[in-house]
């Protein structure tokens, strides 16, 4: 066991979606609060240690699955690189880690944050045993997660979190999701091999439709947000809807990635190397930030 493998077992590349625990902190305007900021950041470090322990135990009961994967194989526990045991004592030292880091969150709010991590671990190991096999389930429980994120960056803080935010997250994460069902439904077709038991539940034909339906009702729902009067009021601007060109933009991109050139496998991987994204990512924090903030 190499320190190359317990990175890999824990994923950290995948870290990045926690930072969505800092959107409540920028739509508030309270990017620069040194408290809330510090709130924030701890409860991302938390929500770090509280994710890697469930891909250490997604990777223990997925390991046969994923030895049939033509990439999930090289995983650790797959490869035979890391045993079940050592998985486990090191799925037992992130939650520890998730738990103690917790308790550095001022005045009473890191008790917000450990409820939070408990109900995440609860829905994962559920997700892990037995949901991520019904079809439409299993993307359903990983929006709530990501939801779950941006509720907790909310509650560390005391930031009210508006309905539009959930709800444009839940769907961000539901076309992601559907994406990623796609790719394994290619996988499984090009490989004659079951990836996973929820593919059975899902064509191409359905995702097809399914993600255009989705990406059409994500890009409403932000226009929505921006032009509604009390959005517009809370900001005191009419100008919100300039920042529609990025989101229309990057979502467009994405249905390309997916369904042009099939590399909707990994979402973190994607946001990390595709620069269109990476650049209606950046355009759009840009623009919003000089909205908000000046």
């Amino acid at each position: 066991m190499t320190l190359r493998n317990i990175i890999n077992l824990l994923r950290i590349e995948q870290w990045v979606k926690n930072l969505f625990i800092f959107l409540p902190l920028f739509f508030d305007a309270k990017l620069f609060d040194i408290t809330c900021l510090k709130n924030s950041s701890i409860a991302f470090v938390a929500m770090c240690f509280a994710a890697s322990a469930v891909y250490c135990f997604n990777d223990i009961m997925d390991i046969d699955q994923d030895k049939l994967h033509p990439q999930k194989c090289k995983r650790p526990i797959a490869s035979g690189e890391i045993s079940i045991k050592q998985a486990y004592i090191i799925m037992t030292i992130c939650i520890w880690a998730a738990l103690g880091t917790s308790l550095l969150v001022s005045s009473l709010y890191f008790l917000y944050l450990i409820g939070i991590l408990c109900v995440y671990w609860v829905i994962n190991l559920l997700y892990c045993v037995w949901l991520k096999h019904i079809a439409i389930v299993d993307v359903m429980i990983v929006s709530t997660c990501y939801v779950l994120r941006v509720v907790t960056g909310g509650l560390v803080c005391g930031i009210y979190i508006s309905h539009w935010i959930i709800l444009m997250t839940f769907l961000l994460a539901l076309f992601l999701a559907f994406a990623k069902r796609r790719d394994d439904i290619i996988i499984k077709e090009n490989e004659v091999s079951k990836i996973r038991k929820a593919s059975n539940g899902y064509n191409l034909a359905f995702l097809n439709q399914t993600l255009g339906i989705i990406a059409s009702v994500t890009m409403v729902c932000y226009i929505m947000y921006a032009v509604s009067d009390d959005v517009c009021s809370r900001f005191n601007t009419q100008y919100l809807y300039i920042t529609c060109l990025w989101v229309l933009a990057g979502i467009i991109r994405y249905l390309k990635l997916t369904m042009v050139d099939n590399r909707s496998g990994s979402p973190t991987k994607i946001l990390l190397k595709d620069k269109f994204i990476q650049a209606c990512i950046l355009f759009w924090i840009i623009n919003f930030s000089i909205i908000i903030y000046l």
